[in-house]
């Protein structure tokens, strides 16, 4: 009888140890994030319309991805899409990669940039978007005022 009270102490101890996890010694894996060395413009489809400049109302559709340097084309997991969204070129508020990127384009153009995290969301990320990750954003303009 004396040997089965600490034989269960023992076991239940053991059992409540194993229940907590532990540690294992090894760290969870961080984030993998990549980024393009410079912002890289790809003219998909020239446009015919009016021509974007700094300071210009710009309507746009566009697809942002988080930049992978392993995917089929960059694109990593797709993070926004919109269609009508209007900005002024030049704009704080508008990302730098979007703001020099976009110049030069014409209504009806389709244009694909390789935006890297310094020009994008940097060290701070954006909801999805991990901290220091390029994004590719794929857009096409649609008027210009």
């Amino acid at each position: 009888m004396n040997f089965k009270l600490p034989l269960i102490a023992a076991f239940v101890g053991a059992l409540s140890l194993s229940a907590c996890g532990g540690s294992s010694g090894t760290s969870t894996p961080a984030v993998a994030v990549s980024s393009p060395a410079t912002l890289v413009s790809t003219d998909v489809t020239v446009g015919t319309g009016a021509t974007v400049t700094t300071n210009a109302s710009v309507t746009m559709n566009y697809t942002v991805w988080v930049y992978k340097a392993d995917a089929v084309d960059f694109k990593g997991v797709q993070v926004d899409t919109r269609s009508g969204f209007v900005f002024t070129v030049g704009d704080s508020q508008i990302i730098t990669g979007l703001n020099s990127g976009i110049i030069g384009m014409k209504v009806g153009g389709r244009r694909v940039l390789l935006i890297p995290a310094a020009q994008a969301y940097a060290e701070k990320g954006a909801g999805v978007i991990p901290p220091n990750s390029g994004i590719v954003f794929d857009m096409t303009v649609t008027g210009v005022k």
